[in-house]
């Protein structure tokens, strides 16, 4: 085909192609506004005005409780007591007296090896040398307290140390054992003043005013119940003046004004402080009031407010004891407010005498059982703690103004305050007097008993050795027992210093000073032919040793 032949040919056939041409489009045009549609009905379904979700800066979260928590724990202590029975504390020669479960026999002549055997039963519950002396096992017990002096004094619940032979303080985050010592105690209102010395000046924490705590205040309570260190609970102040919480209180603990907490307290949070939301320790965490079968916390937790425990502190450690004053007058609290008696005696309130102690201030000022005493120095009775207050806390010697009523006549009197203790002698030795405050736990000791070593305790070792000193005893919960050291063993070096008899170990361990490390090398049986073993125990010199 030549070239005019294709042009007319393509001319020809041009309808044709616009209209091949134009069904193109169009086809394409239709498709794409059917996809178009689609999608735009699919973006619909996303669209739903909803905003997103940001994550909160932590900062504006609640951070009140862990900041004061920050602030009050490092003067928060554990504390762990170890009393022993009467005829374990007696220093000195005596029967040896196992505390903890009793050692295996490394004797190779004894065959008995059953364990129901009656020899077992003896190795168990009597001690090997003397088995007439029976084997009693040492109290422990477990609570808090919180520092309130640098230089190592804390404030705890005096039932917490009470006749404890061994008292042991942990500071916050660290493992070593302070011992200490008790510089005072008060149970009438259940607080005491204990001791550590420390190498450095310790956190405290600042006692705030307990008289501006208002019912529904936040509390946090801190300490260590169940030996479990540094738990914090919260919770409000549910009651204030709480008294009387205990079946012998009205004679034995009239002192005690709680403040009542639902924060959980447990047993070993006693002696720990209960903290207000100014970061002060409002209160001495003291007691429970527990359910008849969980002994636990039920809600219901009391604390010894802190001005109670700022004047118990001050006394204790200027003097040693807390005293208080009286007028020797006593009353039951029932009683002495009874409104009929009060009306058949002429008075709308105050407190009828119930005794009055022979040759005591109140008698000497003319007061007599039956007097309706209705004003201290000018302000009203209306309760108990209305008239023993003002008076136990006026100082020994001074005065204070009376007004009472008898016949229904009202009249005046000026009484001079006594010495509680000196006034009922006899309550005050039952409730813990001054010379139980002056008698003081031995904190620390050596508790080693040694005699020169001679050719039979060195065969008992089976130590081939002729000087050094032979370990008779060692006292329960002591430094020695802190080492590791045994009944038995033989020391032959202090601090790499050969010791050959009492006087060079004299000499050695009374050259050591209070937080120097020694070091004993001694000698203990193996049980076998091989002679003896060789230890190495080490430790640091507690601050009371002998």
């Amino acid at each position: 085909m030549g070239m005019q032949e294709f042009v007319k040919w393509s001319r020809n056939r041009k309808p044709l192609a616009s209209l091949l041409i134009i069904s193109t489009l169009a086809v394409g045009i239709m498709i794409g506004t059917l996809v178009s549609g689609h999608v735009g009905a699919s973006r619909a379904v996303f669209e739903t005005g909803a905003k997103p979700l940001v994550v909160p800066d932590p900062v504006i979260m609640s951070n009140t409780f862990s900041g004061i928590v920050v602030k009050l724990q490092p003067a928060v202590v554990h504390i762990s007591t170890t009393t022993l029975p009467p005829a374990q504390t007696q220093k000195g020669r005596g029967p040896h007296v196992r505390i903890a479960p009793a050692q295996p026999n490394n004797n190779n002549n004894n065959n008995n090896n059953d364990p129901n055997s009656l020899q077992d039963f003896f190795d168990k519950f009597f001690d090997g040398q003397d088995q007439g002396q029976f084997q009693q096992q040492p109290e422990r017990a477990l609570g808090s307290g919180v520092i309130v002096d640098s230089k190592g004094y804390i404030l705890t619940n005096n039932h917490v140390v009470d006749g404890a032979t061994r008292i042991q303080v942990r500071l916050n985050g660290e493992n070593r054992q302070y011992d200490a010592k008790v510089i005072g105690t008060d149970e009438e209102t259940d607080l005491a003043v204990i001791k550590i010395e420390a190498s450095h000046d310790l956190p405290v924490a600042k006692l705030g005013n307990s008289d501006g705590v208002q019912v529904g205040d936040w509390v946090l309570a801190i300490g260590s119940p169940f030996d479990l260190d540094a738990t914090v609970t919260a919770g409000i102040i549910s009651a204030k003046d709480r008294d009387n919480i205990a079946a012998d209180s009205r004679s034995r603990h009239q002192f005690q004004r709680f403040l009542q907490t639902d924060a959980a307290i447990n047993p070993g949070n006693s002696g720990g402080p209960l903290v207000d939301m100014a970061g002060q320790v409002i209160g001495i965490n003291t007691a429970i009031l527990t359910g008849a079968r969980s002994m636990g916390n039920e809600g219901v937790g009391f604390a010894l407010p802190s001005n109670m425990a700022i004047n118990v502190y001050n006394q204790i450690i200027s003097k040693g004891h807390v005293t208080r004053g009286s007028i020797g007058i006593t009353f039951l609290p029932d009683d002495s407010t009874n409104p009929i008696a009060l009306r058949s005696l002429g008075a709308d309130s105050g407190i009828i005498l119930g005794s009055v102690e022979k040759n005591g201030p109140a008698e000497k000022a003319g007061l007599k059982p039956e007097d309706v005493i209705t004003k201290v120095n000018g302000k009203s009775i209306r309760t108990g703690n209305d008239l023993v207050d003002p008076i136990a806390d006026t100082p020994v010697g001074d005065r204070v103004q009376l007004t009472y009523l008898r016949n229904k006549q009202p009249h005046e009197v000026t009484v001079v305050v006594g010495d509680r203790a000196k006034i009922f002698p006899t309550e005050a030795a039952d409730n813990g007097n001054e010379d139980k405050n002056q008698n003081e736990p031995v904190a620390s000791a050596f508790g080693i008993h040694v005699e020169d070593l001679t050719p039979d305790l060195a065969h008992r070792v089976n130590a081939d050795v002729k000087q050094g000193v032979y370990v008779d005893h060692i006292d329960p919960t002591s430094f020695a027992e802190d080492i590791n050291m045994r009944q038995g063993d033989v020391i032959v070096a202090v601090n790499d210093q050969p010791i050959a008899n009492v006087a060079d170990y004299r000499k050695a361990i009374g050259a050591l000073k209070p937080g120097q490390e020694v070091l004993f090398k001694v000698l203990e049986s193996s049980g076998s032919s091989n002679g003896a073993v060789t230890r190495l125990l080490g430790g640091v010199v507690p601050a009371a040793s002998n």
